[in-house]
């Protein structure tokens, strides 16, 4: 792997432990703080909604900077957001910091999967992807887990220290790797925004928020789960996230081999099987050994969705990916915000473990949309 592409790998991973570690420290944030776990899941809406806002304003707002200061200036106000996170001497201001660091990742997620898309083979776009993601799968196979275990240490000041550690070795190495480009867009913006009256673009978007929010309200809530209703000692958890990380490891590669094959039909069956285990996991999740079988599986289906989604959205910009790609980034964490109010709500409501049941039932509506799309598709060529 060049040194560029690790470099920008690297920068994903340490995002990418940023924003799922919070859900490993959620107690440990809501004891320290004296908020309740529910409030505490709010720090991940505050995240989420950074990268909603940051994806379309962020992205039209820089479209016009070169490329790799464009890159060096998103990294940067990441570790400035992840410093203030450590520092922060309350719940509001953690909330603020968290939406800080949120802010650019949908940006620097679209540029970096723009570009390497653009340099793919034809009908390896997906596979391509999922190669750039490698840092996604790492940060929950390793950083979640230390993060985690860092956090219930030596508190969780330290966790999001060290994810700015991190983030800033991957800043020192992008810096004499990452080659010099044009500016990602020269036309006009409202030319730009333009490819968003596209239906086929805005179902896309659509399954991006609806295919995940139930696997993402999972995992926001995964300690309180893996512990009220599996009944597994808190450190289990470091373990478990591990395993759930190993599961996305392997999920990527197979859901972007599957999408270069056949992309909606692929997510079809991956968001059926999707359904099937999450209730599955609503109907056993109280025996641990079929819990920790399952939080394999639920890894592999949660990340092996991601790549087609990615590629379908790229397929369906026509002239703006790299806005389409960002605003595709924030309709994950759309399904974020989303996940952190349902799994409250169901907490207050019917209890945890119904957060399982809620899950299957919002990913059979994303099953619905991509099974329209494919009709559509199909349609349009006959």
């Amino acid at each position: 792997m060049p040194l560029s592409m690790f470099s920008l790998m690297l920068v994903v991973f340490s995002f990418t432990t940023g924003e799922f570690v919070t859900a490993g420290i959620l107690q440990e944030v809501a004891a320290d703080l004296s908020v309740s776990v529910p409030a505490a899941g709010q720090l991940v809406t505050a995240y989420a909604l950074g990268m909603i806002v940051g994806g379309p304003v962020v992205t039209t707002a820089t479209a016009r900077l070169a490329r790799k200061p464009l890159i060096v200036g998103l990294i940067a106000v990441s570790v400035l957001g992840n410093v203030a996170s450590a520092l922060a001497p309350g719940y509001g201001t953690l909330l603020v910091a968290r939406f800080v660091a949120g802010l650019v990742v949908a940006t620097f997620f679209a540029v970096a999967i723009t570009t390497a898309v653009s340099l793919a083979p034809d009908g390896k776009q997906a596979s391509t992807v999922a190669k750039l993601t490698l840092g996604m799968n790492l940060g929950i196979i390793l950083g979640t887990p230390i993060g985690t275990f860092v956090g219930q240490r030596l508190g969780w000041q330290a966790t999001f220290a060290t994810v700015a550690a991190c983030t800033l070795v991957a800043l020192a190495l992008v810096l004499p790797s990452v080659p010099a480009g044009p500016a990602i867009a020269t036309g006009s913006v409202l030319r730009e925004l333009r490819v968003f009256a596209r239906r086929d673009l805005q179902l896309a978007l659509v399954l991006t928020v609806l295919g995940n929010i139930g696997v993402v309200t999972v995992f926001t809530f995964i300690s309180p789960l893996l512990t009220g209703v599996s009944g597994f000692g808190e450190g289990a958890l470091p373990v478990l996230l591990l395993v759930y990380g190993l599961g996305a490891f392997a999920g990527n590669f197979l859901g972007g081999w599957l999408a270069d094959r056949a992309l909606l039909p692929s997510l079809i069956g991956l968001l059926a099987v999707l359904a099937g285990v999450l209730a599955l996991f609503w109907a056993g999740g109280e025996v641990r050994a079929l819990a920790a079988v399952l939080t394999f599986v639920l890894g592999v289906l949660a990340f092996a969705i991601i790549p087609g989604m990615q590629t379908r959205v790229l397929a369906t910009a026509g002239s703006a990916p790299t806005l389409a790609v960002a605003v595709n980034a924030s309709g994950f964490q759309i399904a974020a915000a989303g996940a952190a109010w349902l799994g409250g709500r169901v907490i207050e409501g019917p209890g945890i473990r119904a957060i399982y049941l809620c899950a299957a039932l919002s990913t059979l509506a994303g099953l619905g949309i991509a099974a329209y799309s494919l009709r559509r598709e199909r349609y349009a060529l006959a």
